[in-house]
């Protein structure tokens, strides 16, 4: 993992959040800025630590998790490149409700709360874009809420698959589409409330339906139309 420092003024102006941001409160939030680097496996914070601000992907995964007493975890959110996350429990002054730790070499931008509070009394839009944010969070987790009580594993496994396919850079060749796991079966399994086995289970019957072809983190869907209608 590269040392070089890097240009945190250039790279949050580049951030969807700060892009209308005039240069000098750029250099603001700059200055009340800090890069963290981590390795897999890392953890960012622990739950019940208390947040001094919020963060922004800048590469690399983070995971938000939490344990239950038995020491199961269980993967609420998987963040990815520009995406910003803590920003609720900063304005609560709350401990954090879960735990944050890297899925990958990551670099993620720690903003510091005083700067952010000065830049809302500054600039309404930039408060819109914070309240945008946290509201398009909330909608994921209701809709998350919604597909595990009301659809069936399976159901959960190829509306994730379709996700990533509608969200693929690549277009699909002779209708099929190929996608890569961003991170492990492990934490997908989490993340769709499922066991691993119950993941793997899915896969093979996808598989030996010819809807799909698996190949470790490399999933190739034959008919994304025919999945969607396979139940």
């Amino acid at each position: 993992m590269s040392t070089d420092k890097i240009d945190i003024p250039g790279l949050l102006s580049r951030m969807p959040l700060f892009s209308a941001l005039a240069p000098e409160d750029l250099a603001h939030l700059a200055a009340a800025t800090r890069e963290k680097r981590l390795q897999k496996g890392d953890r960012l914070f622990q739950r019940g630590d208390l947040p001094k601000g919020f963060f922004l992907v800048v590469w690399g995964q983070i995971k938000l998790a939490f344990t239950s007493a038995q020491g199961n975890e269980k993967v609420v959110e998987i963040l990815g490149p520009l995406q910003s996350f803590g920003e609720a429990v900063m304005f609560l002054d709350q401990p954090y409700p879960v735990l944050g730790e890297a899925l990958a070499d990551t670099l993620v931008l720690h903003i510091g709360a005083s700067a952010v509070f000065d830049q809302i009394e500054q600039d309404p839009r930039f408060a819109r874009k914070l309240l945008a944010g946290m509201s398009i969070r909330l909608h994921t987790m209701v809709r998350d809420v919604e597909s595990y009580a009301l659809r069936s594993s399976t159901q959960r496994v190829i509306g994730y698959l379709l996700q990533l396919a509608e969200s693929a850079p690549c277009a699909p060749k002779d209708g099929t589409h190929s996608v890569e796991l961003p991170t492990s079966k492990q934490v997908i399994a989490s993340r769709l409330s499922l066991t691993p086995e119950t993941l793997s289970r899915i896969f093979h019957e996808l598989s030996d339906a010819g809807l799909i072809s698996v190949q470790g983190k490399h999933i190739v869907i034959h008919d994304a139309a025919r999945l969607a209608e396979h139940d």
